[in-house]
Formats: C-alpha cells, structure tokens, sequence
C-alpha cells in the first residue's frame, strides 16, 4: 500500500509538472490592429435551436474592427424561432442560410459547417458557436496571432461561464484534463522543426492534435487540405478531430496552434447540470474514436490519480501521509489552472464531486455508445465514428 501511493504520489507530481508547462506554454490573444492589406474573413456560425443566445453571439460579431468581414450563419432546421430572430437582425455583411436536410453519415453540425464553408468567400475561415460572445477586437487577434504563430488552425479558448452548480462541478475539469495531459510544449517544438516531426509515423503525431470547436480559425487552404468537414463528416468531436488532422501533417509544415482568448471570448456551454450531462454524454466516449483501450486507460487514470485518494483518506489502512500529499498536489493543479483559465473556484475546492460525476458522464457515454448511440438536439448518432 506504501509503495502503491508513493507511486500515485510521484503521477501526481509529474501532472503538476506538466500543468506548469502548459501553464507557461498556452499563450494569450493580444489586442492588435487589421492590416491595410486586411483579407476578407467568413464568420461561419452553424445554430439549431439558439434562440437563448444567438443574437447576442452574431451582434458581438457584427460589431468587430475587421474592416472585411462577412458572418454566415446556417439557420440548422430549427423549431425555436432561430431563423426568425436572425433574420430581425438588419446587416448586410450577415447572410442567414436555410439548413439542407441532413444526409446519412453526416452529423448535424458537421454538416452546417460544410454548408457554411461553401458559402463563405474569405480567404480566413473562423468557426464559431452560437452560445459564444466576442469583444469587438477579437477576430484581429486572433488574425495576429495566426500570422505571428505561422498557424493553419488557431484554436483559441474562451473563457467558460459556469452559473449553476452543475456547471461549475463538470464543465473545468475538461480544462483540468488539458492542461495536465496535454503535451503543449513538445507539439509547440515539433512544429518548429518540421523536419523532425517528419521521422514521427504520422499516427504518432495524430495523438498529439487538439482544438477547441467554439473557436476555429482556418487559414482556407489549410481546411480545404485536410478535406474539411467533408472528411470529418461523422465525428461527433469534430474539433479534436480536426486538431488531429493538422497535428499529423506536423512533418510537412502544417501547424495547429491553441491559445487562449479569456480577454476577448466568452462561451456558456451548458445552463444545467442535465444540460451538461448531456452534452459530455455526447462527447465522452467519441472523442477516443475507435480507440476503446484508450477510453478505458483514461478512465482509469483519472480514478486512480485524481479521485481515489479522496477516498483513501478515510481508510485506516492507508498511508495517510502520503495520501494527504497526494490530495494537496490535485488542489494545487485545480487552483493554478483555475487562475490560469479563470474557471470557478468553488469547481476546484469540490474537486472530487465534479471529477466523479465526470467519471459518471463517461461511464454512461459508453453505456449508450455500445447500447445504439447518443442523442443530441433531436438526432441520434451511432458511436464509436470511424477514424479520419
């Protein structure tokens, strides 16, 4: 038992370590000014059933300094009063597209996205989602920042409005994950040195793609490359998946950059705790593909480091000492990642509740995967999605 927590303590150390990276790491959008020479950029919002919050996300995106701009947002066959209430918004650089119906293979976003793409005329494409908010200098920070990182995809994070108690339970600790295991630094370096990522087996350099689907940032050539949502057509986590894309072509000079946008973007993802259990239902097991070794080892990870010595506390048998160190090493990622990313504090100090019910969400994720699919806004998906 000694040797067995010692060990989790030394996880738990490394995990620290790799916080503190990606800490240093994860850069921020900084104000800047459009270029003279500024290209046009397509703002492309797919909305089904917005109505709570999509006038608020296309007037903040209207009210942007990029001199050439056009927002596009694909009305997704909503029964809400989503088109009606875009349609009452009068701009001309705002087009609202009617959603085709949606084929077989293709998931629902996917889909609107790739009627927004072929609509759109900018030579930059920015992906973004209706229950998202932009200060008005958002898409020149987000060009600057592309043009100075050389990126083909800026992801960049909002920062994530948590109101309910569910919210603020679940919704950090997928910021929590990321920051822990994602390998910021070492993808930051490979990208710098092409010719080394090259000797990497692209399947290798696909596990280190990630991005963030509330804000996807597209030189055009580079979407049009990786096929667009056309080639992602039946992933349910489209944005992993396009940050897997572009990570695997690392070795042919194909950047993807993620950052962070706390100053500019905001993002509710969810108004409830049932909200949120549905929306990472979705998500939980797909992001892993056809990966179910993956899905299980994760699972296990985070049981094992980040919960379980919560409960080893009240075991008489246990170390307690080490155990308490352990506990102390989690609340020092939660609180360093929560003033990072400006997450909710009362998330971090009820630290094991949220990451439980995270746990429930991903058990119950692939109890529904392998029992006929997820259902999401009205359509169902079967699950795992083939790989790209």
């Amino acid at each position: 038992m000694l040797a067995f927590h010692l060990l989790i303590l030394i996880a738990l150390l490394l995990a620290l370590a790799s916080a503190l990276v990606n800490v240093a790491f994860f850069r921020s959008l900084a104000p800047a000014e459009p270029p003279a020479d500024a290209p046009l950029i397509s703002v492309l919002v797919p909305a089904r059933n917005e109505a709570r919050g999509i006038e608020r996300c296309v007037r903040s995106l209207l009210a942007q300094d990029w001199p050439r701009l056009e927002v596009i947002v694909v009305d997704d066959c909503s029964d809400d009063g989503t088109g009606d209430i875009l349609r009452a918004i009068d701009d001309p650089r705002l087009r609202v597209i009617g959603g085709a119906e949606l084929p077989e293979g293709w998931v629902g976003k996917n889909w609107a996205c790739h009627q927004l793409a072929q609509a759109a005329g900018g030579e930059w494409l920015l992906f973004t989602d209706a229950d998202t908010g932009h200060a008005p200098g958002t898409v020149s920070a987000a060009f600057a920042h592309a043009q100075q990182t050389g990126a083909d995809l800026l992801s960049a994070w909002p920062r994530l409005v948590t109101v309910t108690l569910g919210e603020k339970l679940v919704i950090p600790v997928i910021l929590f994950f990321g920051m822990v295991f994602y390998p910021h630094a070492l993808v930051t370096w490979l990208q710098r040195h092409p010719l080394v990522a090259a000797r990497f087996p692209r399947r290798a350099l696909r596990l280190l793609g990630a991005a963030n689907g509330q804000f996807l940032f597209f030189r055009r050539g580079a979407y049009e490359r990786i096929g667009g949502h056309a080639a992602l057509r039946d992933h349910l986590v489209e944005d992993v998946a396009f940050g897997r894309a572009v990570a695997e072509r690392m070795g042919e000079g194909m950047r993807v950059v993620n950052c962070e946008a706390l100053r500019f973007s905001t993002c509710r993802m969810y108004h409830s705790l049932a909200e949120t259990w549905s929306g990472f239902t979705k998500n939980a097991r797909a992001v892993f593909e056809d990966n179910g070794a993956a899905y299980l080892a994760m699972g296990g990870v985070q049981f094992v480091l980040f919960l379980l010595p919560f409960a080893a506390i009240f075991a008489p048998w246990s170390p307690h000492g080490l155990v308490l160190a352990e506990i102390g090493v989690i609340y020092v990622i939660r609180f360093i990642i929560a003033v990072r990313l400006r997450t909710s504090w009362l998330g971090a100090v009820l630290h094991p509740l949220g990451l439980a019910l995270m746990l429930a969400i991903g058990v119950n994720s692939g109890l529904r995967s392998s029992a006929g699919g997820v259902q999401w806004k009205g359509r169902r998906y079967t699950l795992p999605p083939r790989a790209a």
